[in-house]
């Protein structure tokens, strides 16, 4: 007897959780710009005191790069939801065929 387990797909739980991505991904975008937008509004609120300097000093080179690894990550949640979507889109239409092909080798016609 095999222990080798089988896995199986919930096209409904997919399908159901899908929509999670998107909404999660729109949500990080609009917070995203919105700090953006305030902190560009803000010019260099950390002043120029010794420890305004540090934080500028360890900030602006990395901000760029931070923008630009949220835009990954709003990208990110959002092809995930795709993703699960089209997985599980997929496995009904497999499963369709599959149906078919045995429902014609039984003699029957495919539904």
């Amino acid at each position: 007897m095999s222990s080798r387990k089988i896995m199986d797909i919930s096209t409904g739980d997919l399908h159901a959780t899908a929509p999670t991505f998107h909404h999660q991904s729109k949500a990080l975008h609009e917070a995203v710009s919105a700090l953006k937008t305030a902190l560009d509004g803000l010019g260099a609120p950390w002043g120029n005191d010794e420890q305004g300097k540090k934080f500028h000093d360890a900030y602006a080179p990395h901000r760029t790069s931070i923008a630009k690894a949220t835009a990954v990550l709003v990208l990110g949640l959002e092809s995930i939801g795709v993703g699960m979507k089209d997985m599980a889109d997929g496995h009904i239409d497999n499963e369709s065929l599959v149906e078919a092909m045995f429902s014609k080798l039984g003699g029957q016609d495919a539904k």
